[in-house]
């Protein structure tokens, strides 16, 4: 039987979600858990990756459970008990054998916060810029994204893709009390994609790159052209969308 598992976690103390042998990370952390808990092998099958410090409202993964085994409806209070407490269950629900947590999501949507003042309070959660930026500017830059489709220029390099191709659905700048928030939508994102695209939009913020260098630093494909990478603090992955149909809505 198949299940996919909607959770949330904090970043901050693990090297990305992807298992490493020689880093603590998410997958790690669940996988040992949900097997100690039924008491056989549970191999994660995640939507994505997210990097290191990186958090995530909702990621899903799904799994694969032998047919006598037992999940009741109290295994997800359990499983909340035995991780740690920044790693928290949200639900789980059982998929189409063939349901895939990667392949068949619908888009995936990330928000990347900052803050423009000193404060004690969330430095695990936003990245901090006490510098003038020019919000209008970066919002009209944000529109240039919708008209493009390769961002290898935002892709970190020596990576195995088969394409750069991504479609790009939403994408705005949100002013808060004592910041900004910028939320993406797109089919897929490369990796580093979404810190590199806000690095470049400060960029333009700052006035240090024009709206109009946008284009011709998405049509050069060069990573080099397009600006820094802004810290994984502030990124959360906030949700992945998947087709109504793949849930089997009786169990």
């Amino acid at each position: 039987m198949r299940f996919f598992i909607n959770f949330s976690y904090k970043g901050t103390n693990y090297h990305g979600w992807q298992f490493q042998s020689n880093a603590l990370t998410v997958q790690e952390e669940m996988e040992v858990a949900m097997s100690t808990l039924l008491k056989e092998p549970i191999k994660l099958t995640a939507s994505g990756r997210t990097d290191s410090g990186v958090h995530a409202n909702k990621m899903v993964a799904h799994f694969d459970i032998k047919f006598d085994t037992k999940l009741d409806n109290n295994f997800t209070y359990k499983l909340n008990q035995f991780l740690p407490q920044d790693i928290s269950i949200n639900s789980i629900k059982r998929v189409k054998d063939d349901a895939h947590a990667r392949f068949d999501a619908i888009s995936r949507t990330y928000e990347y916060f900052i803050s423009l003042k000193k404060t004690p309070f969330g430095n695990d959660f936003h990245y901090s810029l006490e510098q003038t930026i020019d919000l209008n500017l970066m919002k009209e830059a944000t529109k240039v994204l919708l008209k493009h489709d390769d961002f290898e220029c935002f892709s970190k390099t020596k990576t195995d893709v088969k394409t750069f191709k991504c479609k790009i659905s939403f994408a705005e700048w949100t002013l808060l009390q004592n910041g900004y928030k910028f939320k993406i939508t797109a089919n897929r994102f490369l990796r580093n994609m979404v810190r590199a695209i806000v690095g470049t939009l400060l960029d333009i913020g700052l006035k240090k790159k024009t709206v109009d260098d946008l284009s011709k630093i998405i049509e050069n494909k060069n990573r080099s052209l397009a600006g820094f990478s802004v810290p994984a603090k502030g990124l959360f992955l906030k949700d992945i969308e998947y087709p109504d149909n793949i849930y089997l809505r009786n169990e």
